[in-house]
């Protein structure tokens, strides 16, 4: 019984295979491949726009908590949670955006750029993020308790400066600058100066009204700080805009060539205000000293700031890099350097360059003019590709300038990536590099510019599977079209190979088990 069986099971299986026609393995393969093409295209978009597999986030997100168990109240579970938690505060700290210390003026710089290219250089984000710095370093809590005339409160001073903003010819007729002018309102002509002056030189002009009318409030404020909460934070608003105001007034120097004066500005400025180092006005600093090429004084500036305690810059490495290089890299051959092997100066060189890099993977791509430059945005994001980007756009030069020093840095940057552990779970000079750039980075960069992504992001598994799936369904359907009774005979074959070992089973557990128990077994 058990014979007749078996041999009727091998029967059926055989009829089946012999009844598929041609046809029907056409269509299974097309089937198979169309199927597995969309589920390819969707998962490629999904890993464009959001940087994951939706297979694999549907897996972990919903799979694993169902087939793992998980009991929520475990208080391993809730120390993981805790852990997840202080992982995401990390990341968002990490990715804190930093005023530029360099940012171009909007009206005569990014503006002007608008204007010939018809491209907005500025991002919503980045002039919202500039916006809440206005808010914060110009105004203070008892503004709002000041009376609401312009020449009287400085909120009102920028409401009204704003709402102006782009109608000089309104402004003029209705009084508006007459208002500025007897209201003394710094900040109101600051506002103007930014947004509002075409050109440097127009810049300047109402900075320095702007000055004038910043110096008398600070006075004033100095005078009566200690009389309360209240006019202790004024004092800090007018502190907060005289600082601002001579900075612009050294960047307005610098760029109209006025190199030394700038020089002088800002050092009496870092000077007065020590204490107020938000500004950054040390890499304004640094700029201007490289650009008379005092690279002693650039050396006395990076040995205070290039401290372990303070927060670091892509200005800051790279600036002790090329200072490094500046030494060797006139006479720097490679061949000659892997003949000899490096020497202590050489040594020292390679090993700035590689901190650098290993801080700010992005800024070797521009100053080696591997990628395009754009205008810097108003925010950077340290280690990201826009602070990249705003170190290089002002000191490319600088780095042209030393005969030598792109070529050091064209054969030794690309070294780092050696030394850095791969996965990027720790680093090897500073912290690991944050995962979370490349979302911040589009979020301050123009959508005309390409994002610099670090680490490259490998294309997940299910990506790879489907696209081999696709293509081995998609040459299965075309060879059985093209040979159908060839493929099909391959087909047989493979189903046959396929069923050998379920009959090299049942035959074993047929000789194995009594015929009494395998007919109970078979009528089961």
């Amino acid at each position: 019984m058990p014979v007749i069986w078996f041999s009727t099971e091998d029967s059926s299986v055989s009829m089946f295979l012999n009844t598929l026609t041609p046809k029907f393995y056409v269509a299974l393969t097309g089937t198979s491949s169309l199927i597995s093409g969309l589920i390819l295209i969707f998962e490629w978009w999904y890993f464009r726009k959001y940087g994951t597999s939706f297979i694999e986030q549907v897996s972990v997100s919903h799979l694993r908590p169902l087939l793992g168990g998980v009991d929520n109240s475990s208080p391993s579970n809730s120390s993981t949670s805790n852990g997840d938690t202080d992982s995401s505060r990390q990341n968002v700290s990490e990715c804190k955006v930093w005023r530029n210390p360099l940012n171009l003026f909007r009206g005569a710089e990014y503006n002007r750029y608008t204007w010939v290219t018809g491209r907005e250089p500025l991002t919503y984000y980045d002039m919202n993020l500039s916006a809440q710095d206005h808010q914060t370093f110009f105004t203070c809590d008892s503004d709002h308790l000041r009376p609401a005339d312009a020449s009287e409160n400085p909120l009102e001073c920028i409401r009204v400066a704003f709402e102006n903003i782009g109608m000089p010819e309104m402004l003029t007729k209705s009084g508006g600058y007459g208002v500025l002018a007897v209201s003394s309102c710094a900040t109101a002509y600051i506002l103007l100066a930014e947004e509002e002056a075409t050109t440097i030189v127009e810049a300047e002009k109402l900075f320095k009204q702007a000055l004038k009318a910043g110096e008398v409030c600070y006075r004033r404020s100095q005078q009566v700080q200690h009389h309360g909460a209240q006019h202790e934070a004024q004092h800090r608003r007018d502190t907060n805009v005289l600082v601002y105001i001579k900075r612009r007034l050294a960047m307005c120097s610098r760029k109209l060539g006025r190199t030394r004066e700038a020089v002088k500005m800002m050092r009496d400025l870092m000077k007065e205000f020590p204490l107020l180092s938000m500004f950054n006005i040390h890499e304004n600093l640094l700029e201007s000293l490289l650009e008379l090429q005092a690279y002693a004084d650039v050396q006395a500036v990076l040995a205070k700031y290039d401290d372990i305690s303070l927060p670091k810059s892509a200005t800051i490495c790279y600036t002790a890099a090329l200072l490094k290089a500046r030494a060797v890299s006139d006479k720097f051959s490679p061949e000659a350097a892997s003949r000899r092997g490096l020497n202590t100066a050489e040594m020292n060189a390679v090993e700035a360059i590689h901190r650098a890099v290993e801080f700010n993977p992005h800024v070797p791509k521009y100053l080696l003019e591997m990628k395009s430059l754009i205008l810097p945005p108003e925010h950077v994001l340290k280690r990201g590709d826009s602070e990249a980007i705003a170190y290089a756009f002002f000191h490319l030069q600088h780095w042209k300038r030393v005969e030598g020093a792109l070529n050091l840095l064209h054969c030794t940057w690309e070294g780092t990536f050696r030394m850095i552990p791969y996965p990027l779970e720790k680093g090897h000079l500073f912290y690991p590099y944050p995962i979370c750039t490349e979302t911040a980075d589009r979020e301050l960069l123009p959508m005309f510019h390409e994002v610099s992504v670090y680490p490259k992001k490998e294309l997940p598994f299910f990506i790879l599977f489907t696209a081999g799936l696709c293509s081995f369904t998609a040459m299965l359907a075309l060879l059985t079209h093209q040979f159908p009774e060839l493929m099909g005979v391959f087909a047989k074959a493979f189903l046959s190979t396929l069923f050998a070992p379920l009959n090299f089973i049942m035959e074993k557990v047929e000789s194995i088990l009594p015929s009494s128990l395998w007919h109970q077994l078979t009528r089961i």
